[in-house]
């Protein structure tokens, strides 16, 4: 199976009508029937923002940032990886991702389970986190997975979504910029890709706070395809036989010794 992937590379903002409006225009430079994913962040950046103004500016899964999502995802006959902050009636808003398919209904979604409370920041604050992992649905043909930003720091959220069948981890990113953190970013992603034998997509954020650098990853770890900086798209051939062709000459899922990993909490 062959599937391509657009990935849009989105300026951070604050105003989610100006957001909603560069989704739609740069979707239109990703191909018909295909899968567009979108940053972490992609509706509004949530830099700075206290928790209760933030879920003031948030939106349920009915409102318009959705719906307008819905409306690109039927006009290009394409599955959408989107994201949003969701709003929460019990408090702090959650960090959510979504995939709508082709006809535009929302076939999936997943709150954000780690957030960032390190190097400085504390994500924590202004966001709840959710309580399940992701398990992997198809669209367009592709399993898709998912995992937000952050996230790809912690191996076994991955593994979990290869072990569930995953072709593709599509990881919605804002990464703040800082020392190493570009060289962190793209060796997590080797190492995800690599060690679970899965393709990984990840749209990350642009602007002055984030980095960039968008990228596709294929199952033996190597960056087949990288934006670079600015806001832009980048489209890339995802091809499962490749995956499979990887985890034949590679067969780390089926080598684990599971016998072994009782104590590990």
């Amino acid at each position: 199976m062959e599937a391509t992937i657009g990935l849009i590379q989105l300026n951070a903002r604050l105003d989610k009508a100006e957001s909603l409006k560069a989704v739609r225009r740069l979707a239109t430079r990703i191909s018909d029937n295909s899968i567009i994913a979108m940053p972490e962040y992609a509706m509004y950046d949530p830099t700075g923002v206290k928790a209760e103004e933030l879920n003031r500016i948030a939106e349920t899964m009915e409102g318009p940032w959705v719906e307008g999502l819905s409306e690109i995802a039927r006009s290009k006959g394409s599955c959408i990886i989107g994201t949003l902050i969701e709003r929460n009636s019990r408090g702090k808003p959650y960090n959510t991702a979504i995939i709508l398919d082709e006809h535009g209904e929302v076939i999936a979604s997943y709150r954000k389970t780690h957030l960032f409370d390190a190097l400085g920041y504390r994500e924590s604050d202004v966001f709840t986190p959710g309580e399940r992992l992701f398990k992997p649905v198809k669209a367009c043909g592709l399993r898709i997975g998912l995992a937000i930003c952050f996230e790809i720091r912690f191996p076994e959220i991955l593994r979990y979504q290869a072990l569930n069948g995953a072709d593709i981890v599509v990881i919605p990113s804002a990464w703040y910029t800082g020392h190493g953190k570009e060289e962190q970013y793209r060796f997590l992603a080797q190492a995800r890709a690599h060690e679970n034998t899965i393709w990984i997509a990840a749209p990350i954020l642009y602007g002055s706070r984030f980095t960039g650098r968008s990228m596709v990853v294929d199952p033996l770890g190597v960056v087949t395809a990288e934006a670079g900086y600015g806001e832009k798209v980048l489209q890339a051939r995802i091809d499962t036989r490749e995956l499979e062709r990887a985890r034949e000459i590679l067969p780390l899922l089926g080598l684990r010794r599971t016998d072994l990993y009782s104590g590990i909490g």
